[in-house]
């Protein structure tokens, strides 16, 4: 039969142990963010709150078409949530309300207005991406120089799952 001093013993190191674990998982592995604002209608609604991957771009570069969280270029204390249009190397150009890469034209089934800003053809630097809002007409993106393109250095994961509501669960894959 063990003592009480045993137990105590245990219970500590059981809580420190979980402690330990949630902080490394925090920093490197998974965060939980919440959106704020609209830029990201109808993917992603105010106040849901999402799962981000962390470590994910440690082994790969971002992809066209994933959501993201990117520190703010002008204030790095804050973060935004945007969608993947084009990367380094690829052309960007928006023209009658309709966005191109590589000229030819995106199939976004994930907006739902065409974009009223036009945008001239550049080519994305290498080590950025070129980032937009769902909710085009109500988003501050890559499109404007206070964001520009996002360097690689400033993005802080992928968003993984909406968890939260419950009747809103989904995967953003």
């Amino acid at each position: 039969m063990s003592s009480l001093g045993e137990d105590a013993k245990d219970w500590v190191i059981s809580i420190v142990a979980a402690v330990v674990m949630a902080l490394v998982i925090r920093t490197f592995i998974v965060e939980l963010y919440i959106v704020d604002g609209p830029s990201m209608r109808p993917t992603l609604q105010h106040e849901e709150r999402l799962v981000v991957n962390k470590f994910i771009y440690k082994f790969r570069q971002p992809e066209k078409g994933e959501v993201l969280i990117f520190k703010y270029p002008r204030d790095p204390s804050r973060d935004f949530i945007k969608r993947v249009i084009a990367v380094g190397g690829d052309t960007i150009e928006i023209k009658e309300g309709r966005v191109y890469v590589n000229d030819q034209m995106l199939k976004e089934d994930y907006i739902l207005e065409k974009t009223r800003t036009e945008y001239p053809k550049v080519t994305v630097p290498e080590g950025t991406v070129f980032v937009m809002g769902d909710n085009r007409n109500n988003s501050d993106d890559s499109r404007f120089a206070d964001v520009g393109f996002v360097p690689l250095d400033l993005i802080k994961g992928k968003a993984m799952l909406v968890f939260w509501p419950l009747d809103k669960l989904q995967s953003l894959s």
